[in-house]
């Protein structure tokens, strides 16, 4: 371990302008006119790749923007890790939010401020300096492969096609994937669940046109009403959903495993007074700790419909929209939930309106056995290089690529991220600490080499 702490620090200013680098290019997917700079990342992380040593590097094009592939192959006797990271960001706006542009990274007490510096350019680019770090130490322990796309942020469509018709090229014993946080800078912690998700909109339409309030008021009913009662009833007074079925493949956990989950630290009045709220409104019989990650979720994240503009406007609407997201927890299928959440919201509706109801996107929840060889050997890495040992915790987000891995390939994924909750990312102001980022390139060799002496 010594010998990659001496390599790294005497890089230590080599390893951080690359990033730095590498922040400089705006890889936005999402935007058409980025399109070219998305390539030219691509292109730049495959040239790192090579210069860190890696055997086998290529571009693979998609149907949207290039996935980079690499491997290095040291023996057929030594396990297989699977290093996976995104190279694409978020649009940055808004742009005057911004206390810095946000494709000219800044270096402020002791974080990177830029878009992408946290999620996911930094984390990812960690095991890039982590495998030359190996390379010019103490040697690669096993077999190393990385698959870093470009369309995390809009989906990952085409990873998904990738990895279907590339299972053999990508066989590995575990994937390892840095695109989460830790508790804090002082307690880290290893996320092994996350959530999945369904995204639904809805949209009810009453009379066919706009109305005058007050002529048809009172008689006609209104979509903005009848929508706001029927998502009301979408939660009981205990705040448990009661779409029918929904609870029905939820996992309950055992008292060991609630009790793993509530060793983070949190306290309560700090959590209300940094959100400016007077108190948290969770599903009854949980800790926030809990209903933030083992238990399943309904919210509303947009509502819409009538007039909006300045001044008054007194409309009886004839449409009203809203979007509502489920965050699932094992073992339920995204499809499933959103064909129950469908025929649960038509069957609520009155005659007075027509209902119509369109599923977005969705991803299926997954869980890493903490007694896993990848899991244990993540454990002992942080453990080496922190001081101590970290604290399993279940993500309340959705990674749905966790979910494909273990679907198309067979493997689970260890989430080792070394990002802080803190870091704004998709926000103004993205940041991330360069203390976790040398962290990172510290520990990330230690894994490799318990998880070939454990697999």
């Amino acid at each position: 371990m010594n010998t990659h702490i001496s390599y790294i620090e005497a890089n230590r200013q080599r390893m951080l302008d690359e990033l730095l680098e590498l922040l400089r290019i705006p890889s936005v997917s999402a935007d058409p006119k980025y399109k070219d700079e998305v390539k030219r990342t691509a292109e730049w992380v495959a040239e790192a790749l090579r210069k860190a040593g890696v055997s086998h590097v290529e571009i693979c094009p998609t149907n949207g923007h290039p996935i980079v592939y690499a491997e290095h192959i040291v023996s057929n006797d030594v396990p297989t890790v699977l290093c996976y990271g995104h190279y694409d960001v978020q649009p940055p706006d808004p742009l005057d939010l911004w206390t810095s542009p946000p494709f000219e990274p800044v270096i402020k007490d002791g974080k990177i401020y830029a878009r992408g510096s946290a999620d996911d350019k930094g984390q990812f680019y960690m095991h890039i300096k982590a495998f030359e770090t190996m390379k010019n130490t103490t040697g690669i322990p096993c077999n190393i492969k990385f698959l870093i796309e470009g369309e995390e942020e809009v989906g990952s469509d085409n990873l998904y096609t990738f990895v279907k018709t590339n299972a053999q090229k990508l066989k590995a014993d575990v994937v390892l994937i840095s695109d989460t946080h830790m508790i804090a800078n002082d307690i880290p912690s290893i996320e092994y669940g996350l959530r999945g998700l369904s995204y639904m909109e809805v949209e009810l339409t009453g009379p066919n046109k706009d109305l005058h309030s007050g002529l048809f008021g009172g008689a006609v009913d209104n979509p903005i009403n009848v929508l706001c009662k029927m998502i009301a009833s979408l939660k009981d007074e205990n705040n448990r959903i009661t779409i029918p079925g929904f609870y029905d493949k939820v996992v309950e956990l055992s008292t060991q495993e609630r009790a793993f989950i509530n060793q983070a630290p949190f306290n309560h009045q700090e959590y209300c007074k940094a959100l400016e709220i007077a108190d948290t409104n969770g599903e009854k019989g949980y800790t926030v700790l809990e209903q933030t990650s083992i238990r399943p979720t309904l919210d509303v994240n947009g509502i819409w419909g009538g007039y909006t503009g300045e001044g008054a406007k007194t409309v009886l609407p004839s449409k009203a929209y809203a979007k509502i997201s489920m965050r699932l927890v094992p073992n339920q299928d995204p499809q499933e939930i959103s064909e129950l959440f469908e025929k649960h919201f038509i069957s609520i509706a009155p005659k007075t309106v027509k209902v119509k109801v369109s599923y977005h996107h969705g991803g299926y929840p997954a869980v890493t056995p903490i007694d896993s060889a990848g899991f244990q050997a993540a454990n002992k890495a942080m453990e080496a290089t922190f001081g101590k040992k970290p604290i399993p915790t279940r993500g309340g987000g959705s990674i749905p690529i966790v979910a494909l891995f273990e679907r198309e390939l067979g493997i689970k994924s260890v989430l080792m991220g070394f990002g802080l909750e803190s870091d704004a990312i998709h926000s103004p102001n993205e940041h991330y600490g360069v203390f976790n980022y040398f962290k990172g390139i510290e520990t990330i060799p230690l894994f490799h080499q318990y998880f070939a002496e454990l697999a």
